[in-house]
């Protein structure tokens, strides 16, 4: 038998929490450095990269690969509630948090349920915003405490001026970013029927373009779960 004495090990210094990368998606240069300033006050989130647009951003996503893009709700090239699903879908490992003035209700349901996993208001964003992003990457949900209760207090409401519930279905995945053949798919219609939907849908509501109706469905909380 040896002689040597049995010496217990140290135990293991616990790991360093892993580092958030993050892409930060706003037009206003201003609020970008005062979000890069909020959220490196953590040390284990990470900027990696900022951009002006939902172009720039795209392309900063694909190059960088962040666990979380914060993404403002209203850009120049485009209203990003409408690219959400196509974001989520082509980069299924990047959450998004939207961060917004928007304050309605209609807006926050349409985020949440085109698949962002957190919504902040740009108020809100030096006491939010962290934890926000933190919950995102985890996988978990983040709604201002305010904003969820009028959420909770405002149920949306039925279909409005005289859509019947197919053209409903229709048009609540229009704003939702499907194209028209993927509706088809969905829904079990030819790529026509799609099509004459959504012409009966414009006409009704004298809508032309698919901004127009996104902002339709939002002012009418369309965007629900279903």
């Amino acid at each position: 038998m040896s002689d040597t004495a049995f010496i217990p090990s140290e135990p293991e210094a616990s790991a360093p929490e892993a580092t958030i990368r993050v892409v930060i998606v706003d037009d206003h240069a201003v609020v970008r450095r005062g979000l890069r300033q909020v959220l490196e006050a953590d040390a284990t989130v990470e900027v990696v990269a900022e951009a002006a647009s939902l172009t720039d951003g795209r392309r900063y996503v694909l190059g960088h690969h962040p666990h979380v893009l914060v993404l403002d709700l209203n850009l120049p090239d485009g209203l990003s509630l409408d690219s959400i699903p196509a974001l989520r879908s082509e980069f299924p490992n990047t959450q998004i948090v939207v961060l917004t003035m928007q304050s309605e209700p209609a807006y926050a349901r349409g985020a949440l349920s085109a698949g962002a996993l957190g919504y902040v208001l740009k108020e809100s964003a030096e006491t939010e915003l962290v934890e926000a992003v933190h919950r995102a990457a985890r996988g978990d949900t983040f709604l201002n405490p305010r904003l969820g209760a009028k959420v909770a207090a405002e149920p949306p409401p039925g279909p409005p001026d005289g859509l019947t519930e197919r053209e409903l279905e229709v048009l609540r995945r229009i704003a939702l970013g499907y194209t028209n053949g993927e509706i088809g798919e969905q829904l079990f219609l030819s790529v026509r029927t799609v099509e004459t939907h959504r012409a009966h849908i414009q006409k009704k509501l004298s809508l032309n373009t698919r901004a127009e109706l996104v902002r339709y469905a939002l002012r009418h909380g369309l965007l629900t779960d279903e």
